[in-house]
């Protein structure tokens, strides 16, 4: 990936954090929302809601800025994904009841009826597309980001990343990426990289500043956000695909759709792009969201 692409991707994400001008106590005010009839009439005849009269979603448990975090209050869950759930549930005349929840646990809460939706940064893949549905509200991008003072300048494909200590999610896109090119630099005779698994955001800043790991992939709107903020890390790479996030569904219950109606209804009224603006992802925006489009996929 070429430098001056990398630096026009962190301009743009980074002029809404430049100087701190990402207000987060701003941020902890929700948006008016809009009950919209088109949307509404897409909900399945009958469909049976885990909670009546309620959207019931499951978003991130952990501190993923500027996708999911703690308000002031240490309770309360802000993020862009939390943001785009409110108006999901408005326009379907639905209240919305957030549920925090572990990214190993929401393939298993949405198959098993404990939540309606998910929007937990979850990309759509063509194995996905087996158990669920989607319906698609922005485009992700994956980022390399090390310390600030690290000598890794960039990584653009396999060979940087050979023999490298790096941290990834399990079971997520960045784990099959970061395992496909340790078979291609192994094919060449070069060591792998040691994947990482950590939990947490917490843990994957201190393994990355107590030199426990040396890089870090995972979604570029946090890697942006992360730099521009504490200036401890910087962007070195993006990820060699870039994938639809999209609200997950159980499959087949004709869900989506109605979501899909209630997507293109925010991106409409404005009330999208002003979700991700104050997020600092106004390069992530969709035109229109689509269900179950073509899925990212791996050699």
């Amino acid at each position: 990936m070429k430098r001056g692409l990398i630096a026009l991707l962190l301009l743009a994400a980074g002029g809404a954090f430049a100087g701190g001008s990402l207000d987060l106590r701003a941020n902890e005010t929700p948006l008016p929302v809009t009950a919209d009839p088109q949307a509404i009439a897409k909900i399945p005849p009958g469909f049976r809601f885990v909670e009546p009269g309620t959207l019931t979603v499951a978003v991130s448990a952990l501190n993923s800025p500027p996708l999911a975090l703690l308000a002031s209050d240490n309770r309360t869950r802000i993020g862009s994904d939390v943001d785009v759930a409110r108006p999901l549930a408005g326009s379907l005349g639905l209240k919305l009841k957030l549920v925090p929840t572990a990214w190993e646990d929401w393939p298993l809460g949405i198959a098993a009826g404990r939540y309606d939706a998910a929007l937990i940064n979850i990309a759509v893949t063509e194995q996905r597309k087996q158990k669920f549905d989607f319906a698609t509200y922005r485009v992700d991008s994956l980022a390399f980001s090390v310390k600030a003072d690290s000598p890794i300048a960039a990584i653009r494909g396999p060979a940087d990343l050979a023999g490298k200590r790096v941290i990834v999610g399990a079971g997520t896109n960045q784990e099959r990426i970061l395992l496909g090119w340790n078979e291609i630099n192994e094919k060449a005779g070069k060591k792998p990289a040691l994947p990482i698994y950590v939990t947490d955001d917490a843990s994957s800043s201190l393994y990355i500043q107590s030199g426990r790991a040396d890089v870090l992939l995972g979604p570029q709107s946090v890697a942006a956000y992360k730099a521009a903020l504490n200036g401890t890390t910087k962007v070195v790479g993006l990820g060699p695909k870039k994938a639809f996030v999209a609200v997950t569904t159980k499959k087949g219950n004709g869900l989506a759709y109605a979501v899909q109606a209630a997507i293109n209804g925010a991106i409409a009224r404005g009330e999208l792009a002003t979700i991700l603006a104050r997020w600092g992802e106004e390069g992530e925006s969709v035109g229109q969201s689509e269900v179950n489009p073509p899925g990212i996929t791996y050699p």
